[in-house]
């Protein structure tokens, strides 16, 4: 017998929302991942590394999300299910939350069952919840070309392609379909997507170690 799939929105009653300072109103829906196990960080599971904190203090997820809410309105996170203390934290950044147990199956489930969630959206901005050194900056200049009616955005950095990843609604089924821990490489596989040249070394930049998090 198969299980049910469940996506359950969570808005915290505990922790007060605070509105982002948007540098830029895009038309696309963020989307912030942030389901994965992290066990390079800590094999042991007992820390999650997105709720580590910089230097400052900050949470890696939160100030990942406040990034990306200065140019997304509305970002839906995805968790895995029974990751209260992660939801909270997303949801005083300012997202919305969903769980999803398709999580345990990996990066393209967790992405398939935000853009599910989102249907209606006129496109995705997607980046990652341990990335939070990217510059609001570099998520205007993917999601300007996202509203300007590119298909697929995605920043580089000397060469290199990093994130976010700006999708339009073009490729919802796709998306929509992912499955797997291959996220969307896939579909950028086959499709050579808008780029966007960008002087932010932080679009390949994650928080892999706890050493990682001293570099600030």
């Amino acid at each position: 017998m198969l299980a049910a799939r469940f996506d359950a929105p969570h808005n915290s009653r505990s922790i007060p929302t605070r509105a982002a300072a948007m540098t830029y109103s895009s038309s696309a829906t963020g989307i912030l991942l942030a389901a994965g196990l992290g066990t390079r960080f800590d094999p042991s599971g007992r820390r999650n590394k997105l709720l580590a904190t910089l230097p400052d203090g900050t949470p890696v997820v939160f100030q990942s999300a406040r990034h990306l809410l200065a140019v997304a309105s509305e970002v839906i996170a995805v968790v895995r299910p029974g990751a209260e203390k992660l939801a909270d934290v997303l949801n005083e950044a300012g997202c919305k939350v969903i769980f999803s147990i398709d999580a345990e199956r990996g990066m393209g489930a967790t992405l398939a069952a935000a853009v599910r969630a989102t249907s209606d959206a006129d496109g995705w901005l997607v980046a990652l919840g341990d990335m939070p050194w990217i510059e609001p900056a570099t998520y205007e200049a993917v999601a300007r070309a996202l509203d300007s009616g590119e298909t697929l955005v995605a920043p580089v950095h000397r060469g290199k392609r990093g994130h976010p990843v700006g999708f339009g609604m073009t490729h919802r089924e796709t998306l929509a379909a992912l499955d797997g821990d291959a996220g969307a490489r896939g579909l950028l596989s086959m499709h050579a997507p808008f780029i966007v040249e960008v002087d932010d070394p932080n679009v390949l930049r994650d928080v892999d170690l706890p050493g990682d998090l001293a570099t600030g």
